[in-house]
């Protein structure tokens, strides 16, 4: 794998970093070395700054000082994924610093690098490469909805949320991750940057897709998966949240994607979507439960985002819940999501 940096500059310990959040917790396609954030969080570990895991990922004030660290680095990623998908002006002088000293820049923002002229010859001058992931398909590479997707019998899990940033990648990979250590082949099918970014070889990035093709996207994505590696169970990455007003999403899944099970992920503590006031208020669980229920889905267990919480109060939300509502709700970080797994083997049978 290619050793990369993570560039965040100060935005690492918020929610627009989730990208370098997913990173820092493990990628497949990229050996992460290092974070670039700001003079408050250098010399610190990221894992430790996440979640308080130690994962041996240094923080560093700048990109000097993280090349003289780290020699041999060979990417830069820009770690961020802002409202908008706008490039930070900030970031883009230390893209410029980087492409000179020969690192190539993957970027999963809708602001391209390749649209850049000054970046594309700068990086011509310096044999380095320009990735946007978020780049949209050439419409001879996008496909349409078959309906072939109703056809097949391997379970398929929607992971999707309440809101935006809540974990549903994290969830999803995690319930991945608990499945191979009880010898169930789960495969995740992703739908936005990150999770190409760590990785996961079938997906599309849903939110640069011509309309008309994500319902194809994912079926297609889905279905590759199914015939190329036959998983026991798929599990699909949600994006933003049914009612979301700046974005919502999740029915796809269900409607197109066929999954007639969901993990919904919420959070007690969070107020207001995307904590904008004027966005209006998150509804109740139990609400969007009803609603998924009305699309011929269960929601077969809930995972708790627990930004806000001391763990006695998740701890104690978790019991009322599961008491009120009889399925389990996970505590993925602290608890992880092994208690799901009883219940993904029951799909199997």
């Amino acid at each position: 794998m290619k050793k990369a940096l993570v560039l965040t500059n100060g935005l690492y310990q918020t929610s627009d970093a989730k990208t370098a959040h997913g990173l820092v917790r493990g990628s497949d396609r990229f050996l992460i070395v290092g974070i670039i954030d700001h003079i408050k969080t250098a010399n610190k570990d990221a894992g430790e700054l996440l979640d308080g895991k130690l994962r041996n990922i240094p923080v560093f004030a700048n990109l000097a000082g993280a090349l003289t660290t780290i020699p041999d680095v060979n990417t830069l990623i820009i770690g961020v994924a802002t409202v908008g998908g706008k490039l930070p002006a900030d970031m883009l002088v230390i893209i410029k610093e980087a492409i000179t000293k020969g690192l190539s820049i993957v970027n999963g923002l809708h602001d391209y690098l390749n649209d850049h002229t000054d970046l594309v010859e700068l990086a011509q001058q310096n044999n380095c490469s320009l990735t946007d992931i978020r780049k949209p398909k050439k419409r001879e590479d996008l496909h349409f909805f078959s309906g072939d997707i109703f056809n097949i019998q391997t379970p398929i899990v929607a992971v999707i949320g309440m809101d935006c940033a809540m974990g549903k990648r994290t969830t999803a990979r995690m319930l991945m991750q608990a499945c191979a250590k009880e010898n169930i082949k789960a495969e995740m099918i992703y739908t936005g940057q990150t999770g190409w970014l760590q990785g996961s070889k079938y997906g599309f990035v849903f939110d640069s897709t011509l309309n008309d093709f994500v319902s194809g996207e994912l079926e297609h994505a889905i279905l590759s998966c199914n015939k190329e590696v036959s998983p026991d169970i798929i599990f699909l990455e949600g994006q933003s949240a049914l009612r979301n007003p700046s974005g919502p999403c999740g029915l796809e899944l269900l409607i197109s994607g066929n999954a007639k099970r969901v993990v919904l992920v919420f959070a007690p503590k969070r107020i207001y979507f995307d904590n904008e006031v004027h966005w209006g208020k998150i509804p109740s669980v139990e609400s969007e439960m009803a609603i998924i229920e009305q699309f011929g889905a269960k929601v077969i267990a809930l995972a708790m985002n627990t930004e806000g919480c001391t763990n006695e109060e998740a701890f104690a939300i978790q019991a009322s819940m599961e008491s009120t509502l009889n399925i389990p709700v996970l505590l993925p970080i602290q608890k992880g999501v092994e208690p799901l797994v009883p219940i993904l083997k029951s799909l199997l049978q």
